[in-house]
């Protein structure tokens, strides 16, 4: 990877929706080479996937909260177990296993409170090894969908 490519990376994180014309006058390539570059970083899974940015709020998900998650057991199957159970559960738009205790922390987006009760008691809490959960209520985004410092 570079300079063109961390350049191409760079405008395509503030735009998604830049042509390959416009991206590539505002780094100073033609069109095919601009378009063989994005097509490479595809490829690689630098470029991941394209998706619009919505408002949670916008869409009545005005409740979230980060849940750190202990399990019973972190043998190799447990583990599997969870995190294969994890993406079944929508209202998890993020999941991270994390060193030490606990094991994982969950960010779980909600329409309110009743909502997420819900949720807590039919899903989170059924999930596969689930020892303790601990909810942390989000008071406020601060920093949300940052661009990677390229």
């Amino acid at each position: 990877m570079d300079d063109i490519d961390r350049k191409i990376l760079a405008e395509l994180q503030a735009n998604g929706r830049l042509s390959l014309t416009d991206l590539g006058e505002r780094i100073g390539l033609s069109l095919s080479p601009c378009h063989r570059r994005v097509r490479a970083l595809e490829e690689a899974g630098v470029i991941a996937d394209y998706r619009a940015n919505i408002d949670p709020a916008a869409v009545g998900l005005s409740f979230s909260a980060i849940v750190f998650v202990t399990l019973r057991s972190t043998d190799r199957a447990a583990v599997k177990a969870f995190e294969d159970a994890v993406p079944q559960v929508p209202e998890i738009i993020q999941a991270q296993r994390l060193f030490g205790d606990p094991d994982f922390m969950l960010h779980v987006i909600t329409t309110d409170l009743a909502a997420y009760q819900k949720l807590y008691d039919y899903s989170l809490s059924t999930l596969p090894s689930v020892q303790r959960l601990s909810s942390t209520l989000v008071m406020k985004n601060i920093v949300q969908n940052r661009p990677l410092p390229l």
